[in-house]
C-alpha cells in the first residue's frame, strides 16, 4: 500500500529564548507557548543585537549560511523522530527551506514544548552567521505540503509499521536489560531521591540536574547552574533506568547555546565551544510579567576566566552513549546535531604552531578548573578528546561533504594514540630509559626527543612503582614531565582504548598495589601525590582551596567512582569496582554525599566541599547499576582499534624520514 508525503516550508512558531548577555528587547512575531510565562501568552519574542549578515565560516569548504539548509552541508537529508524512533531515517527524505528573511536577525532555542505531539522545531540561532538548525518532528499521519515546489515522495506504509515494530521492540528489549536485577536498598533509594529533587525544569521541561543541592547552602555560587562534564554521570543513571527524556532535552538545549559570542574584555571564544553551564533564569517583561531564559556561561564569569575546553567532548561523548543506551540514534542523524559535532571537531582540529597531536590548552580548562600545574597537554584533555574523536567517528554521517573530516578523525586518532602510548607511558622498564637519557641531542632519530633531564623525576617515585604496574603521567612539553598520577585520564585511557591492553591492565595493577594510596578511605584520589611546601605556593599560587591533600591538589573525588567501575568491568576485575563501591556506599550517606574528602587516607569531609553533591551521588547509582548490568557497560566503552595502527600520518614523502611510527606502534598491541 502506498500514500504520498508532501514536503514544503512550516511557519515559524518562535519558542522561548536564551539570556542574552547583552540585554533583551522586544519584537513582535509569532506567539510563544503558555508554558514558559507566568501569564497568557503575549505576541512577543526576544531579539538581540545583530551579528552581522555574513557568513561565520565554513564547515567541511561548505559557507554556514542561512537560506539553503540541506545537502550544501553534505549531511543526509533526514525527518528527525521522537524518544523511541517511529520512522526509519530514509523515509520522506527532504529538502531544507529558506526560513522567512524577517526573523533572521532573532536569536531561538529549541521548541519549548518537548513532549509536543505534532513538532518539535529548532530553527537558528543568530541568524545567517552560524550554524543551520534543522528540525521538525511530523506525525506519519499528518500531510505536509511544499507550496513552493509540491513535490511528492512515495512511502511504504506497510514497511513503516514494520519498522516501527522492531524499533519498539528493540527499545523494550533496552528497557528490559536494564531493569534492576535485585530490590533498591535504602541507601539507593535515597539517592534517587536526592537525584530527582536535584532536576532543572525549563519551561515545563527537564533539562538537567544542579551541581549540588543542599538546602543549607546560603551561598550556592554557581553550584545551582546544570553543568555539562557534571550532568554526565547523572545523565547515564537515568539512561540505565530507562528514563532517556531528560538526556534528550539536555543534549538539544545545550546544542543551542553553542557558540555564543560571550566575551571576556571583548575577545569571543572560537565557534562550536560549548559552555562550562547554564542556568535556567527567570527575567522581568513588561508589565510585571516574566519568561524563563536560559544563561549560559562560557568561562567570562568562572574563577579564572578560563573557557572549558572539556565541555564539548563531554557532549559528543553523552551523545553517542544516548543512542547506545537508548536505541534511539536518529538524534545524533539530525542536521543540526551533526552540523554540531562538525563544529566542535573544527574547533578541537583546526591548524596552530602546536608540532604534537596532543591538545594545547591552558591551566583550569578541564575537571581541575583552577591553577593546578597542567597547562600545556595535560592527560585529562587527550584522553577525552580522544574518546569524542572515536564517537565522533562513529557517528558522523560520511558523504562528499564530510569525507575531509572523517580524513582528519582518522589521522589525528592515528596520531595521538601513539603519542601517548609512546611518550606518557611509564612503568619500570621505561623509567630506567628516562635515568639515563642522553640530552641535548639533534636528529630525527634522538631518543630523547623532549629534551627531559632524568633530575627530574621525583624521590618519591622511585619506590612507589609495582612491578607489574604503570600508568600514563600527567602532561608532557618540551623539556618537562608531570609524573603526578591523574585518575581521570587514566580510567578514560582504559575505556577508550587509548592505552594498549597491556598498559590499561598495568593501570589497574597499579591502583590495586596502591590502594591505600589512590582510594584509601574513599575512592578516589584526583592525583598523586599532593603538591606541598614551596611547590604548592609557586605552583598553585597559594591557593588556599587547593591546599595539600585537598580540593584538586590530592583530594578524593567519590564522581570518579562510575568511571573505574567502567574500567574494571572493561578488564575484567569488577572486584576491584565492587570493594570501591562498597566503600563509598558506608560512608556517602552519613556524610550528605559530599563534594570531595580530604586528607591523605580521604578521612574527613572537604574544609569546603558542598553537600549533596549531584555527580556524587549520581556517580554511586551508575556504578551500581553497571555492576547490575555489565552487558551494558559494555556499550559505553571501546575496545582495541586495530585499523589505526595501520594509519600512517608521518608523510614519508615529504620528511624524509627513514622509518615509520606505525611499526613501533603495532610492536606495542604484541608486547
Amino acid at each position: 500500500m502506498k500514500t504520498a508525503c508532501f514536503l514544503g516550508s512550516l511557519t515559524m512558531k518562535p519558542p522561548c529564548r536564551f539570556l542574552s548577555s547583552f540585554g533583551i528587547r522586544t519584537a513582535k512575531a509569532g506567539s510563544l507557548p503558555s508554558s514558559c510565562f507566568n501569564h497568557q501568552p503575549r505576541h512577543r519574542f526576544h531579539a538581540y543585537p545583530s551579528r552581522g549578515m555574513a557568513s561565520r565560516g565554513l564547515i567541511d569548504g561548505n559557507p554556514i549560511g542561512f537560506r539553503f539548509l540541506g545537502s550544501s552541508f553534505g549531511q543526509r537529508e533526514i525527518l528527525s523522530t521522537s524518544k523511541s524512533v517511529n520512522f526509519n531515517v530514509d523515509i520522506c527524505r527532504r529538502g531544507l527551506y529558506v526560513i522567512p528573511s524577517a526573523v533572521r536577525n532573532y536569536s531561538t532555542s529549541v521548541e519549548t514544548c518537548v513532549n509536543d505531539k505534532n513538532f518539535e522545531r529548532i530553527y537558528v540561532q543568530g541568524g545567517m552567521n552560524v550554524k543551520p538548525l534543522v528540525v521538525e518532528r511530523i506525525d506519519k499521519d499528518e500531510d505536509v505540503v511544499n507550496e513552493e515546489e509540491g513535490r511528492r515522495v512515495e512511502v511504504d506504509e506497510d514497511k513503516i509499521h514494520l519498522e516501527e515494530a522492531n524499533s519498539k521492540a528493540d527499545f523494550n528489549k533496552v528497557e528490559e536489560v536494564v531493569s534492576p536485577k535485585k530490590p533498591e536498598s535504602e541507601v539507593e533509594k535515597e539517592a534517587w531521591r536526592l537525584l530527582e529533587d536535584a532536576v532543572v525544569r525549563y519551561c515545563g521541561t527537564p533539562v538537567g540536574t544542579v551541581a549540588a543541592n543542599d538546602p543549607a547552602d546560603k551561598q550556592p555560587l554557581n553550584y545551582d547552574q546544570v553543568f555539562i562534564r557534571d550532568f554526565v554521570p547523572s545523565a547515564l543513571a537515568f539512561l540505565l533506568k530507562g528514563e532517556g527524556e531528560i538526556v534528550r532535552n539536555f543534549l538539544l538545549h545545550t546544542l543551542q547555546l553553542q557558540s555564543w559570542e560571550k566575551t571576556v574584555d571583548c575577545y569571543s571564544p572560537g565557534q562550536g565551544l560549548m559552555p562550562a553551564s547554564f542556568k535556567v533564569r527567570t527575567v522581568p517583561l513588561d508589565e510585571n510579567k516574566t519568561e524563563e531564559v536560559l544563561d549560559p556561561d562560557f568561562g567570562e564569569s568562572a574563577i579564572g576566566r578560563v573557557a572549558p575546553v572539556d565541555s564539548g567532548l563531554w557532549w559528543i561523548i553523552l551523545l553517542r552513549a544516548y543512542g547506545k543506551l537508548t536505541g534511539d540514534y536518529a538524534l545524533q542523524e539530525r542536521v543540526d546535531v551533526q552540523t554540531g559535532i562538525k563544529l566542535i571537531l573544527n574547533l578541537c582540529l583546526s591548524d596552530g604552531f602546536d608540532m604534537f597531536p596532543s591538545l594545547l590548552v591552558t591551566d583550569g580548562s578541564c575537571m581541575i578548573d583552577r591553577r593546578m600545574g597542567i597547562h600545556g597537554h595535560p592527560l585529562e584533555i587527550q584522553a577525552l578528546f580522544y574518546s569524542a574523536l572515536r564517537c565522533s567517528r562513529e557517528m558522523l554521517s560520511v558523504n562528499d561533504g564530510s569525507k575531509s573530516l572523517v580524513r582528519a578523525i582518522n589521522n589525528r586518532l592515528s596520531a595521538l594514540s601513539f603519542h601517548i602510548r609512546e611518550y606518557y607511558w611509564v612503568d619500570m622498564k621505561k623509567m630506567n630509559e628516562i635515568y639515563r637519557y642522553k640530552t641535548e641531542e639533534y636528529s630525527m632519530d634522538a631518543t630523547n626527543k623532549f629534551n627531559i633531564y632524568p633530575e627530574q623525576i621525583p624521590l618519591w617515585l622511585m619506590d612507589w612503582f609495582p612491578e607489574n604496574g604503570g600508568y600514563f603521567i600527567g602532561n608532557l612539553q618540551p623539556a618537562h614531565m608531570d609524573f603526578r598520577f591523574f585518575t581521570l585520564g587514566n580510567l578514560w585511557s582504559i575505556v577508550s582504548s587509548l592505552g594498549t591492553p597491556k598498559q590499561n591492565e598495568a593501570i589497574l595493577n597499579l591502583i590495586e598495589c596502591k590502594w591505600d594510596d589512590l582510594v584509601g578511605n574513599m575512592p578516589l584520589k584526583i592525583c598523586y601525590p599532593a603538591l606541598e611546601y614551596e611547590d604548592w605556593r609557586i605552583i598553585t599560587g597559594s591557593d588556599p582551596k587547593n591546599t595539600p591533600w585537598s580540593y584538586h591538589n590530592g583530594g578524593s573525588w567519590p564522581t570518579l567512582l562510575w568511571q573505574f567501575t567502567l574500567a574494571c568491568i572493561k578488564m575484567g576485575r569488577q572486584d576491584l569496582a565492587q570493594k570501591a563501591v562498597a566503600l563509598a556506599e558506608k560512608r556517602l550517606p552519613i556524610d550528605r554525599w559530599p563534594e570531595y574528602y580530604d586528607t591523605r587516607s580521604g578521612k574527613f569531609i572537604g574544609k569546603q566541599a558542598r553537600l549533596y553533591q549531584t555527580w556524587t551521588i549520581a556517580g554511586f547509582l551508575t556504578s551500581k547499576m553497571l555492576l547490575e548490568n555489565p552487558e551494558m557497560a559494555s556499550l559505553l566503552f571501546w575496545e582495541e582499534d586495530y585499523e589505526l595502527l595501520e594509519i600512517c600520518v608521518c608523510a614519508l614523502s615529504k620528511s624524509g624520514r627513514k622509518k615509520c611510527s606505525r611499526g613501533a606502534a603495532k610492536s606495542q598491541i604484541l608486547v
